[in-house]
Parts: C-alpha cells; sequence; structure tokens
C-alpha cells in the first residue's frame, strides 16, 4: 500500500512539475512571437534636421535647421534602425531657417553659399547601414554623392539622436565657402583680424520611431 502510495506522490510531483515547464515553455514561447511580431516605423513629420556651420578663426558657432524634409522609400522593420535603412529623403534649401534676428542671414546663405553650387534646390540622401550597428547618411550636394559617418543615442521613448560631422571639401564645395565668406567678410572676421568662414559643419538629425 506503501508503495503505491508513494508512487502515486511521485506522479502527481512530475506531472505537477511537467505542467510548470511546459507552461514556462508557452509563456516564453508568446514572448518571443510577441517579440518577432513587433515592427517599427519612421513617424515622419517629427524629424528635425538642423546644422552648425563656424565663423572666424575663434570657430565660433552659427546655427540653423531646415524646416521640411520629404521621405520617400519608408517601410516598417523589425527594429528603429531596421525601419530606417533605406530611407531616402530630400531637404528643400528654401527651408532654411537660422533665427536670425536681422533677416539678412538666410537670404545671404541662399545666394552666395547654395546659389554658386550645382543643383542645390535640394540636399538629397539615403539612411545606410555600414557594418554592424554603424550607420551613415549618403548625400547629395552640388552634383557631388559623399557618405557622411553617424553617431546615434537614444534619446527617450523610440526617439533617437544622429551626428556627424559635413567636410565640403568632399563636395567640391570650397568655392561656395569662399563665396559665402566673402559676403560676410566683416561678420567673419574675429579679434585677430582674419576673416574665415569653416568647412566643417556638424550635423543632427532627431527622428521619433514609433511602434506599429
Amino acid at each position: 500500500m506503501r508503495k503505491i502510495a508513494f508512487a502515486c506522490l511521485g506522479l502527481l510531483l512530475v506531472t505537477g512539475v511537467s505542467c510548470k515547464n511546459t507552461k514556462k515553455e508557452k509563456e516564453g514561447q508568446a514572448v518571443e512571437a510577441e517579440a518577432a511580431t513587433e515592427k517599427f516605423s519612421l513617424v515622419q513629420d517629427s524629424t528635425v534636421v538642423s546644422f552648425t556651420a563656424y565663423k572666424t578663426t575663434e570657430k565660433l558657432p552659427v546655427g540653423g535647421k531646415f524646416t521640411k524634409i520629404n521621405f520617400s522609400n519608408t517601410h516598417e522593420g523589425s527594429t528603429a534602425m531596421e525601419a530606417l535603412k533605406g530611407t531616402k529623403f530630400s531637404i528643400p534649401v528654401s527651408s532654411l531657417f537660422t533665427n536670425d534676428a536681422t533677416g539678412t542671414r538666410d537670404p545671404k546663405i541662399l545666394e552666395f553659399f547654395f546659389g554658386v553650387m550645382e543643383n542645390t534646390e535640394f540636399i538629397s540622401g539615403e539612411f545606410k547601414a555600414t557594418g554592424a550597428d554603424e550607420y551613415a547618411i549618403e548625400v547629395t550636394l552640388n552634383g557631388s554623392t559623399q557618405s557622411i559617418p553617424l553617431e546615434y543615442e537614444k534619446t527617450g521613448d523610440n526617439r533617437y539622436s544622429f551626428t556627424g560631422v559635413m567636410n565640403l571639401e568632399n563636395w567640391n564645395a570650397l568655392e561656395a565657402v569662399a563665396s559665402i565668406n566673402k559676403a560676410c567678410e566683416a561678420l567673419h572676421t574675429g579679434k585677430d583680424g582674419i576673416s574665415k568662414t569653416w568647412s566643417e559643419v556638424a550635423v543632427k538629425a532627431e527622428v521619433l520611431i514609433k511602434k506599429n
């Protein structure tokens, strides 16, 4: 009788453990399935594109942004970065805004910088993955397409900030740099009496990726 009781108890224990394990496995599979079906996509009207140019030998910053950006080739992805890969953009240079109180800076940049380049109605490009967790944007400006390596960080819930450095000589734009420096010679002259506009421009994009 004892043997039968022990056998029954053992069977109950084994059955109970087996059920618990099966339940855990099913729960784990459900979580994995949910993660596998998650999709992300770019919230297009949330994107902010800004830049920092520099003047004088002291390298004083001059900030600005573009108030409009158009996207194409957008799609869903299993991660935020997957959703961005291959996304193309087009920025009308006429949407330039530097918050200049005098109202003279933006027209000068449009005329004496962008105005001396080729095909600069738009700045266009594409978001690229260049390696494991490495990204860049290919930018077309002044008839040339070059790559800008990007660093990124998550700045909030599904919000990301991308930064990079655009060296304008890579886009054959030094003539445009010299042109805007001449037009703004007095404003770009530092304490040393030298007028300088840097060919280095810091670029930044802030994007929101939603979970669908």
